[in-house]
């Protein structure tokens, strides 16, 4: 029975070519999910961004070292918020790849010349790795990868001329020369052997040399815009050197040869001087307000040198009488009732120096006394046919109302169709310059005549501190409104 049972299941067709269309079914199945991993097969899950997909498709691989362990399983594109574009590839990774460290980083490689590319995982040494469904960033996209297209384009067609013209060159530099080229191989040996610990500390860590061409390429990147005007510099340098090259004997060559004994000298030199220039910078550091208070009164001093140098013109003569003139100061310093007076006169001064104050300014400003003296004595010289100024007649009949010229019963204020300006003007007290009067001014005497209007006391405005007889240059007022238009 049993038997029978097995026979008749094979030697039924329907049922044979059913298992056989499954079989191949399940078989044409796994073999299209080959390429997109197995089912029911674990997987790491990763999303990474590169700056372009570079013709990737899902279905591609994704190696590490060069062994499959993954695919790509979709390519999309997403815009940044500064309106950038990129590509997001969402990986399909094999479980033992779990966890990638977040130092890794991530490149698109050409498979082929045909245009097949695949995706290369490098892994970091980082202990922290990316979760499952993490996105690696677009930082880690490096480097930048080369496509076999660039690398063609450069060999363009001016590129490949100047590579045949060497070509040529070379070789016929190199023809006939066999027996040289071997000598200057085996001379080669000790050079060798010297460049080895040369090498051996340029590939150091600790000599940096990457980090030394970085800085290259950073100046090189920075020079680059101003390579014209570098280049200008160069030729500029030819005129200067040029130059050098009258003076560069025995001039120059001098100043080289006797350079080291100047800094030997500097050298013993300096350490002993260096008190005195930390001295001397303390020293102008507190000048530096008298300075800036010096600075106002510099065109004063400036003039008072240039008198002061013909002053030293004759200073020889003067310095001749300095020494009796000193004894006798000293002999007056000596003498009892000298020195009495002296402190007499000191006391004087003392009691006068408010009043000086205050009256000083009306002659060393205004220059009064020396008007009043004047105009006392032309008070007493000049006059008409009743006589002079100083004989004048009080019952003189009155031109006005209150007219100013003769008694009045109140200052005059107008009226009267004969005199309208008829106006008092009197300033009992006016400005001299002196202590605690405002404006500085040199008002008596300087005062303008308001036409109808009375006036009594300071008259509105500054009337200046030119008085008769003096001028602005005198004054130094002219001369000093020209340096301020310098």
């Amino acid at each position: 029975m049993r038997g029978g049972r097995a026979g008749s299941l094979a030697a039924s067709p329907t049922l044979v070519g059913a298992v056989t269309v499954l079989v191949v079914v399940v078989a044409v199945f796994l073999a299209y999910q080959a390429n997109q991993g197995l089912p029911f097969v674990p997987t790491y899950k990763l999303s990474a961004q590169v700056p372009n997909a570079n013709t990737l498709v899902p279905g591609n691989e994704v190696r590490v070292g060069g062994i499959r362990v993954g695919a790509v399983k979709a390519v999309e594109p997403v815009q940044n918020e500064d309106g950038s574009v990129n590509a997001k590839l969402d990986l399909e990774l094999n479980q033992d790849v779990d966890p990638l460290p977040v130092d890794s980083t991530v490149i698109v490689r050409s498979r082929s010349a045909l245009g097949l590319k695949y995706l290369e995982l490098v892994r970091g040494t980082s202990e922290e790795g990316f979760e499952p469904g993490a996105t690696m960033p677009l930082s880690a996209a490096t480097p930048a990868p080369v496509e076999i297209d660039q690398v063609f384009n450069t060999f363009d067609d001016p590129t490949r001329a100047a590579i045949q013209a060497n070509l040529t060159e070379f070789g016929n530099a190199l023809a006939g020369r066999g027996q040289a080229l071997n000598a200057a191989i085996g001379d080669l040996a000790p050079l060798v052997e010297r460049l080895e610990p040369v090498m051996r500390n340029l590939a150091s860590s600790d000599t940096d040399l990457g980090g030394f061409v970085r800085g290259l390429s950073a100046a090189a990147a920075e020079a680059a815009p101003v390579a014209a005007v570098q280049g200008q510099l160069f030729v500029d340098l030819e005129t200067t050197f040029g130059a050098f090259a009258n003076v560069a004997r025995p001039y120059i060559q001098e100043t080289i040869s006797r350079s080291p004994e100047t800094e030997d000298t500097a050298i013993r030199t300096l350490p002993v001087i260096r008190p005195l220039l930390k001295n001397t910078a303390g020293l102008f550091s507190d000048l530096r307000p008298g300075f800036a208070a010096f600075r106002p009164v510099s065109y004063d001093a400036m003039r008072a040198i240039k008198v002061g140098v013909k002053a030293l013109r004759l200073a020889p003569g003067f310095n001749a009488q300095l020494a009796p003139t000193v004894q006798a100061l000293l002999n007056l310093n000596n003498n009892a009732p000298a020195r009495e007076g002296i402190d007499d006169l000191d006391a004087f001064f003392t009691q006068a120096q408010p009043l000086l104050a205050h009256v000083g300014p009306a002659q060393s400003v205004c220059n009064y006394a020396t008007l009043l003296f004047r105009n006392v004595a032309n008070h007493l010289a000049f006059g008409d046919g009743a006589g002079t100024w100083q004989r004048f007649i009080v019952l003189e009949p009155p031109t006005g109302l209150n007219n100013e010229g003769s008694p009045s019963s109140g200052p005059a204020n107008g009226g009267g169709s004969s005199t309208p300006n008829n106006f008092l003007h009197s300033n009992f007290y006016p400005n001299t310059a002196s202590a605690g009067q405002s404006p500085i001014e040199c008002e008596a005497a300087n005062e303008p005549y308001l036409a109808g209007r009375q006036v009594i006391g300071n008259v509105p405005g500054n009337q200046g501190i030119v008085t008769e007889g003096q001028t602005d240059e005198q004054l130094g007022i002219g001369k000093k409104k020209k340096k301020k238009k310098k």
